[in-house]
């Protein structure tokens, strides 16, 4: 019923494939628990990440709109803003992305490596901003901009997070749900980095629809509980008027902010850590700024005993490696 629904929305087919659901042995050997990932990571598309699942849907409402200039905004070594970059180039827009710094440093790795160095290949028009906390108005003030001169320009959330894009998780966790049914697993839960909550609401909507055993526990990457959870709680409430009139079960929202300090786009020595885990154990990589800090949550909560049941953990790969260039592995 789901499925039939989504299939309402136009998207761009840039996921040809589904992504890989693969076992960590080593990990799993490692914890005493089997750990499975969701290559996310591995999406054909700008050197990879999960923003590409929500612009499929973006995308498409740009074309159908007549734009010919995409605008969006985020940090420095924004994945969104990288991808949305690509899919501008790819689509001949133009793409202007207000950028901010959000731990304030002068490294020239993180100002000019990693994700923004792909920016420039890309031509995209970079404004630096001082901050984005008024980043709905600051969007629309560039729009309003482009429309004088007699563009037509398409805003792009920071994230990709509006109902729309979340669409690409409701996808998403329907793509994981058949592979997970494919290859007889029942997971006891799923762990992903939790940050603009488009990722998370999708998903959180679709498997409670699929596989309502399972939670969603989002690591928080910049907010406490208690900011991020109305975050995640407002987009579920937004895909569901859009999915309407489907009929869909409310999905309970999970979190943990024990992870992300000492802010969001600091790297941490937990993420840290659990970046060099994975790479030596499984050759897989990670980022500072996101999926470190989720794997090392779901890390600690196999160790900790806070993932319920017995069953295999799910970890969600939303991608984000191009950051590695830009942070010192010790800072």
């Amino acid at each position: 019923m789901l499925n039939k629904t989504l299939q309402r929305f136009t998207r761009l087919p840039i996921l040809q494939i589904e992504t890989p659901l693969e076992k960590l042995d080593r990990l799993s050997q490692a914890l005493g628990r089997d750990v499975y990932v969701k290559r996310d990571d591995a999406t054909p598309f700008a050197l990879g990440g999960n923003k590409v699942r929500k612009l499929e849907y973006l995308g498409a409402a740009a074309i159908e709109a007549g734009a010919d200039v995409l605008i969006t905004a985020g940090a420095i070594q924004s994945n969104h803003v990288r991808q949305t970059a690509a899919l501008a180039a790819k689509l001949g827009m133009e793409c202007v992305a207000l950028l901010e710094n959000p731990i304030a440093t002068n490294a020239f790795n993180y100002l000019t490596n990693g994700n923004r160095l792909l920016l420039d290949l890309f031509g995209t028009t970079v404004r630096m901003v001082d901050n984005l906390d008024s980043a709905e108005q600051q969007l629309q003030s560039v729009a309003d901009e482009y429309l004088a001169q007699g563009r037509r320009p398409f805003v792009i959330p920071i994230g990709g997070s509006n109902a729309l894009g979340a669409l690409g998780y409701v996808r998403g966790g329907l793509e994981i749900a058949r592979q997970a049914q494919a290859s007889q697993l029942s997971f006891s839960a799923v762990v992903l980095a939790s940050g603009s909550a488009g990722t998370h609401a999708g998903l959180a909507l679709a498997l409670a629809q699929v596989m309502p055993e399972t939670p969603v526990i989002g690591v928080t990457v910049s907010r406490s509980v208690s900011e991020q959870a109305p975050k995640v709680e407002a987009l579920l409430q937004a895909l569901i008027t859009l999915l309407n009139p489907a009929p869909l079960v409310k999905a309970s929202v999970h979190l943990w902010d024990e992870y992300f300090a000492p802010g969001y786009g600091f790297s941490n020595a937990g993420g840290r850590d659990a970046i060099a885990l994975l790479a030596s154990l499984e050759g897989l990589l990670l980022d500072p700024v996101y999926t470190g800090k989720a794997m090392a949550g779901l890390v600690d909560g196999i160790t900790n005993r806070r993932i319920p049941g017995n069953g295999p953990v799910l970890f969600l790969h939303t991608g984000g490696s191009p950051a590695l260039f830009a942070y010192h592995p010790d800072k």
